[in-house]
């Protein structure tokens, strides 16, 4: 039962809608709006009860081939976790300067959290991600992202690709935001998940492929069982102390780490995979330094 944020040819007007198989049921409005940030004032269950409701009118439904999906985000901030795998781990110690920086907060009670995009630095499925012109190492980074409503609650999950330079933060881990925060840093979609359509959201499988020239240039799989926090203490940090009126992204960290000789570089692509979820796919563009 995903939620898509769309538009048709024939209104440029943002819409959301629930998909079922190869149809699109517009939601009803949710205090007299349909907006990502309307529904994430509702509990989980009190939106999967509006999902369900669109079905009622079958009438309305479109056919998924005749929308554009849009980034399922439309005001919320994304942020992300860091060093919630052991590869992460192990990779962003080889990359610093300050090693263990990184095996400590592994270890730590408290987790690393930041910032990462705001909407407008977000692209939806189909859309370009971009690499830093004054960046070296560029990587897709990715990562099963919950869905917090207003109180903090879980009510989705989508794909996302937390684009980084390494290059950048492996000089001195106080660059991270620059690593990490610019134009077209991110990428979510294809849809939002609802949970209950996750099983297990702790055992998913994430796939990455990167297209290059039109063949696979590299290909690598984890699960979310190698997370090494749980989502509930990632989720309870991030609203401590902070709110977020309109919901809030939440990257849950990466354990697909390419090899040291390997970059992003333009043109390729990048596709991410979660089982259940959908796929995410980006091609990438480099920023003019």
């Amino acid at each position: 039962m995903p939620i898509a944020r769309y538009t048709t040819a024939g209104d440029p007007t943002p819409q959301i809608g629930y998909v079922e198989d190869d149809a699109v049921f517009p939601l009803a409005e949710v205090d007299g709006q349909t907006t990502i940030a309307t529904l994430l004032q509702l509990s989980a269950v009190e939106l999967i009860a509006v999902a369900s409701a669109a079905k009622a009118n079958p009438n309305a439904s479109l056919a998924l081939s005749g929308i554009e999906l849009l980034p399922p985000i439309d005001t919320q901030e994304v942020w992300a976790s860091g060093v919630t795998y052991s590869r992460s781990r192990d990779a962003r110690m080889e990359e610093s300067t300050q090693e263990d920086v990184y095996d400590r907060v592994y270890e730590a009670e408290r987790p690393e959290l930041f910032m990462k995009a705001t909407a407008s630095r977000v692209s939806g499925t189909g859309g370009t991600v971009a690499i830093r012109g004054d960046s070296t190492w560029d990587v897709p980074e990715p990562e099963l992202t919950l869905v917090l409503n207003v109180r903090g609650e879980i009510v989705g999950y989508t794909v996302g690709n937390d684009v980084s330079s390494r290059s950048i933060e492996g000089e001195n881990p106080l660059y991270l935001p620059q690593a990490k925060i610019y134009s077209g840093c991110a990428g979510l979609g294809p849809w939002i998940a609802l949970t209950s359509e996750i099983a297990d959201p702790n055992d998913l499988t994430i796939k990455l492929v990167i297209d290059r020239e039109g063949t696979v240039h590299f290909e690598d799989q984890t699960s979310t069982s190698q997370i090494h926090r749980t989502f509930d203490d990632l989720t309870s940090y991030l609203i401590r102390h902070n709110s977020f009126p309109q919901g809030v992204f939440l990257m849950t960290g990466t354990g697909i780490i390419p090899p040291p000789e390997f970059t992003l570089e333009d043109g390729d692509v990048v596709r991410i995979t979660i089982d259940g979820i959908g796929v995410l796919d980006n091609p990438v563009i480099r920023l003019k330094e």
